[in-house]
């Protein structure tokens, strides 16, 4: 049939993958086109295969899942996304469509419905998990999330390096990374870094290796 579905699946666990295949290829208008294990394959299978659809772990090695999607729809813009995610955390959602995901599902929901999720974004809809609950406007408010430099920054933090260490990997001055660090605090309501480190983990804002 030339008119299949082609859906790419991306995520770290050959066991989810398996899973998802199993399903997927239950239905007879999909085709799963490959599979990729990490964030920089998965940009490069989506040019090499160009699918209809990515399903895209949030939570990747190399580059995580809101990366990798932002690099593929830079290139691709008609390709359509689903985010899957262990977190209903708010700034990993508001992130991920604000890289360009048509939807965002959580990997634990026991009616997670995964060919109705991917019918509807491939039409074009956008696709939430109804467990999540997002306050405020999805763009253009401070208070609701963190920023991809400051995201970056907080992975930095969680390795324990100090804003000098920072600041010299990332090429910035050290004052700058000092601001952003104070702005992550402040958007997230935490004082300590011990906090910051703790909720970052927790929240699964960062990908630890």
């Amino acid at each position: 049939m030339p008119n299949k579905l082609t859906v790419l699946l991306v995520d770290d666990h050959a066991l989810v993958r398996r899973g998802f295949r199993r399903i997927l290829e239950d239905e007879p208008s999909f085709e799963v086109v490959g599979e990729a294990s990490d964030g920089l394959e998965a940009v490069g299978l989506a040019e090499q295969l160009h699918p209809a659809v990515i399903v895209m772990d949030c939570a990747l090695p190399e580059i995580n899942g809101i990366e990798a999607t932002r690099r593929i729809l830079a290139k691709f813009p008609d390709i359509a996304i689903l985010m899957l995610s262990m977190h209903s955390e708010d700034t990993l959602i508001r992130q991920s469509l604000e890289a360009g995901a048509k939807g965002y599902i959580l990997k634990n929901a026991m009616d997670l419905d995964l060919v109705a999720a991917i019918q509807k974004i491939a039409g074009g809809n956008t696709v939430l998990d109804p467990q999540i609950t997002l306050t405020g406007n999805l763009k253009g408010e401070r208070d609701t999330g963190l920023t991809p430099r400051e995201l970056e920054i907080l992975q930095h933090i969680v390795a324990g390096k100090s804003n000098k260490e920072i600041a010299t990997e990332l090429g910035l001055s050290a004052n700058t990374v000092s601001v952003h660090r104070a702005n992550i605090m402040d958007a997230l309501g935490l004082h300590k870094t011990a906090e910051l480190v703790v909720y970052a983990i927790k929240n699964g804002l960062v990908n630890l290796p």
